[in-house]
């Protein structure tokens, strides 16, 4: 079984008005070389499921995006996304702005085939008045309320891994997988982007096997792109483009905007944003930021 397939073909999958999960947290792990490859295409009117960084803001300048559910949308050391924060601001998209934990929820209940799952998260707050889509239940057991938090069903996740082998097996070495096994599981379809292709055989090493956080059946298709996480991180591989964030936020400022960034850095293809962005061994030597 190969399910190897180039960044286009992934678009290719990708319709208009679709509901699009995208793993990674904030600027790190995000599967930026096929949100480049969506900068590309001709699809728009997307509805985006993010924890969210420069994927959401690039799609939302981009004008590519028609509502975003978000717990936060933030490069980390820029506390707000530039483009998010003008697209929100200007009332350029639909938004549903949920707890962190709530999004877990949301994307359990999709990955278990459920309609929703009830938390106490939420109650008395205005993620519930802001929010008719998510409603208040009664306990069938006492006399307690209970937010039902929506399944948030995904037609396709995004999600970029260290390593995986073309059977769709997916290895995240980083300390931390963030919520992607929950984005793998709730998608229709889930497409992976990777640092580094692998033998099957390289996980029958049992330390490398618990790398490994859903099924393989979980996963469509497979995109060997190295570096495709730039500029966010792939710790421990490379750490988040500092530099290019900062020259990103002050584009948001600039009188050339969005467009002038794109110019810059996109390309025709991700082997030409490389080289716009320094080459591959630039972007693998980014140091990997102390906390």
């Amino acid at each position: 079984m190969d399910k190897q397939l180039s960044a286009t073909e992934v678009v290719a999958n990708i319709e208009n008005g679709m509901t699009i999960g995208i793993g990674g947290w904030g600027p790190r792990r995000k599967p930026m070389a096929l949100v480049r490859e969506i900068l590309r295409s001709d699809v728009k009117d997307l509805t985006l499921v993010s924890y969210g960084g420069a994927d959401v803001g690039m799609l939302c300048a981009s004008g590519k995006v028609k509502k975003v559910v978000f717990a936060f949308v933030s490069l980390d050391f820029i506390p707000l996304e530039p483009y998010f924060r003008q697209a929100r601001q200007t009332g350029a998209i639909e938004v549903m702005e949920i707890d962190e934990g709530m999004m877990l929820l949301g994307l359990r209940a999709a990955a278990w085939g459920i309609p929703f799952i009830p938390t106490e998260v939420g109650l008395g707050t205005d993620i519930i008045t802001r929010n008719p889509a998510i409603k208040v239940i009664d306990s069938p057991y006492d006399e307690k309320e209970w937010v039902a938090m929506p399944a948030l069903k995904l037609d396709v996740s995004l999600i970029h891994v260290d390593r995986a082998d073309r059977r769709g097996v997916c290895q995240i070495a980083g300390p931390d997988h963030y919520m992607d096994d929950w984005y793998a599981r709730a998608a229709d379809r889930t497409y992976v982007s990777c640092d580094e292709l692998v033998e099957t055989e390289f996980f029958h090493d049992p330390d490398q096997a618990r790398l490994v956080h859903w099924e393989r059946s979980a996963t469509t298709g497979v995109v060997h792109i190295p570096g495709g996480a730039h500029p966010s991180s792939c710790n421990p591989r490379y750490g988040f483009d500092v530099s290019h964030f900062k020259a990103y936020a002050a584009s948001a400022k600039a009188e050339s905007g969005f467009k002038g960034y794109i110019d810059q850095y996109l390309g025709s293809t991700e082997s030409e944003y490389q080289q716009n962005v320094g080459g591959l061994e630039a972007i693998t030597s980014l140091e990997k930021p102390l906390y």
